[in-house]
């Protein structure tokens, strides 16, 4: 038997009301003896007293059942709305433990509707960020997904897996025979289709993750280059120390802001340069950290005394991270913006703010952003992996079809992009992985 669990479901803290959450089967045994009301009506807000284990008056308030299945849970569940008091709150709390229940685990709520059946693995995590959203675009992407959406198209890719898997194995039972059914063109048909369906998949869930996780933007380059002002240009508030010295930026600044609604982590970093002052050292040896984690880094260099931006070559930036290089203080030179794309290279004011509009029309453009219209549903980076690792195993699967014809093989890898696949919803995933998804919900939820 389930154990019972409760735990306050509104933000901790003072409000005009507060919400307790019991689920489990002594949910109502629990709300009978609290309120001392004998029946209770399913799905109906009902008036009651709230009492503690003394029999002490502690509030006064409105009572909801929801039996199980038909409640998020799937077990039976009792809400409490009584005054948001962070007092009476934990005393009801702790009265709800004398009970019988126990104190929830964070996302404990909804990791019970995912194994109940309620909800799969990605609808679970909608729900998290849903409550996580920053922006309206990744408000109304969560609320897709919550309802299905992703896991649709995550269900449509396993059935035609499956039914194609079914085709394959059953072919291998006559060997005798397997050379034509590899060569009769069907095989070859429907692996295509999967194949292309999960293409738009992963191009959907990438436009999704980005509005979810957004895109780590470090910005870097010599000391008096114009880094912190970009920074202050981007975030359209005085947020960075700006003067002639160089070296001003010791530590790594940060700042979340949005470019038309996509996410941007902006990190401005200290000035890359040879320094003796183990201050500036730090801040430096902070600085090369960052630039390992970005998504996209912006190489700002002075177009008045480093114009042929000669210090790159010294950066010993990563390989693997796209940079575009950012020609600063053209208003001393009276230049106008300048947009190079075969470059990757933009002349800016970061003082005045011209060319701004044009760099924040290339971060998009490198994202692949597409403003309202980027996704059906949002997705995490674990999303995507579990996608990119489907996606490895189907195209050795048409490897294997079209160039060994080896129906065992294909067998195989098919298989295993089922597995990919179903981490996605939770069908296929280990103890470790759920423990870790449920674990940075909040609690009461």
């Amino acid at each position: 038997m389930p154990e019972t669990i409760a735990a306050q479901a509104t933000p901790p803290g003072q409000g005009g009301i507060g919400i307790i959450r019991i689920s489990g089967p002594l949910a109502m045994q629990i709300a009978e003896k609290i309120t001392a009301i004998n029946k209770l009506s399913p799905r109906k807000a009902t008036f009651a007293k709230f009492y503690d284990e003394s029999d002490q008056l502690l509030d006064e308030g409105l009572l909801l059942y929801f039996p199980a299945p038909n409640s998020f849970t799937g077990d039976d569940v009792i809400e409490l709305q009584l005054h948001g008091s962070p007092v009476i709150i934990d005393l009801l709390l702790q009265t709800c433990v004398h009970h019988g229940a126990r104190l929830a685990r964070p996302g404990e709520f909804s990791e019970r509707a995912f194994h109940n059946g309620k909800i799969d693995l990605a609808q679970a995590e909608a729900i998290a960020d849903l409550i996580e959203s920053g922006t309206e675009t990744a408000a109304r992407m969560a609320t897709r997904s919550l309802q299905g959406v992703f896991s649709e198209y995550i269900h449509e890719l396993v059935e035609q897996l499956i039914q194609l898997r079914m085709y394959v194995e059953a072919a291998i039972d006559f060997p005798e025979e397997e050379i034509d059914f590899l060569s009769d063109g069907k095989v070859q048909h429907d692996l295509q289709l999967i194949i292309n369906k999960l293409d738009k998949v992963i191009d959907k869930a990438k436009q999704g993750s980005l509005i979810k996780e957004g895109m780590t933007l470090v910005i870097a380059g010599q000391p008096n280059a114009g880094k912190s002002s970009l920074m202050n240009a981007l975030a359209g508030n005085e947020l960075a120390i700006v003067t002639n010295i160089p070296g001003t930026t010791r530590d790594v600044l940060r700042e979340k802001i949005q470019i038309d609604g996509m996410p941007v982590h902006l990190i401005d970093t200290a000035g890359i340069r040879e320094s003796d002052n183990e201050v500036e050292k730090e801040g430096i040896k902070r600085a090369q950290q960052q630039l390992q984690q970005a998504d996209h880094i912006l190489w700002v260099y002075d177009a008045v005394n480093d114009p042929d931006h000669l210090s790159f070559a010294h950066a010993n930036l990563p390989e693997n991270i796209e940079v575009t290089f950012l020609r600063n203080k053209i208003d001393q030179l009276n230049e106008t913006p300048l947009r190079n794309e075969a470059q990757k290279q933009i002349s800016i004011s970061a003082k005045t703010g011209d060319g701004i509009q044009l760099l924040r029309d290339h971060l998009k453009k490198v994202m692949d952003y597409r403003g309202q219209e980027s996704g059906e549903f949002l997705a995490r980076r674990r999303h995507i992996e579990a996608l990119k690792r489907a996606k490895i195993q189907i195209d050795k699967a048409d490897k294997a079809l079209n160039e060994m014809q080896a129906g065992e093989i294909v067998a195989e890898e098919l298989r295993l992009t089922q597995n990919a696949l179903n981490e996605i919803t939770g069908e296929f995933t280990s103890d470790d992985l759920l423990g870790k998804i449920f674990s940075s919900f909040c609690i009461g939820k």
